[in-house]
């Protein structure tokens, strides 16, 4: 797993794991979900390795995720009241769709998954959230879901 980590430059991920963006669009388009421009769209590279997760956080747009390498990457998805999961990797679909505004979480279902991460219109930290720093999203998951607390 290291020799992936310095292979492609990785480097720790705030919501856990690694990454790198690997791609940002030279153009810029106005996002009604942020209400400023934001580039036409972004790409990372994004590894967990075995026992890390993903927190559950959110970005205003929509995150396709795709499968590159390693073992099924198992991702989590909560709306406010319901969590779904689906798996993707060998023997599965390759990528998964996270509309914007919807809490996500992901965790490895083995030694490690090595992901992409595509976020269009652009990702952008201004518009990304941590569920734990919502309180009304944060004390409905823990009182209707808790077996995913790991996540927080």
């Amino acid at each position: 797993m290291q020799a992936l980590i310095d292979r492609y430059g990785l480097a720790p991920h705030p919501e856990g794991g690694y990454y790198r963006e690997v791609y940002r669009s030279g153009l810029r388009l106005n996002s009604p979900a942020a209400g400023e421009d934001r580039h036409a769209a972004t790409h990372i590279y994004f590894m967990l390795t075995e026992g890390q997760v993903s927190r559950f956080h959110r970005v205003v747009h929509d995150e396709l995720w795709h499968f590159y390498q390693g073992a099924p990457l198992r991702l989590h998805q909560y709306d406010g009241n319901a969590v779904t999961s689906a798996t993707i990797g060998p023997d599965r679909d390759y990528m998964a769709v996270v509309p914007g505004n919807v809490w996500q979480a992901a965790e490895s279902t083995g030694e490690y998954s090595l992901v992409g991460c595509t976020v269009a219109p652009g990702f952008d930290f201004a518009d990304f959230s941590f569920l734990g720093d919502v309180p009304d999203a944060l004390a409905g998951l823990k009182g209707d879901h808790p077996e995913y607390r790991r996540f927080i």
